[in-house]
């Protein structure tokens, strides 16, 4: 194993970190880590609500 995260991994890691904005800012924050396709690990409504969630909580 490699230690990286995985792409969910990681987009759940930045939405708790407070770092990004949208799903939108955290996509394009994935892309240029180098995580590759991120429109596919991050399709679909419940992962993006418990993304905007996280996020929303971060932020305070």
């Amino acid at each position: 194993m490699t230690g990286q995260l995985t792409t969910v991994e990681r987009a759940f890691e930045l939405a708790r970190s407070g770092s990004c904005n949208s799903v939108n800012d955290l996509r394009q924050r994935l892309r240029r880590e180098g995580y590759d396709a991120v429109h596919i690990h991050l399709h679909g409504a419940s992962i993006n609500k418990q993304l905007v969630d996280l996020m929303h909580a971060a932020k305070g």
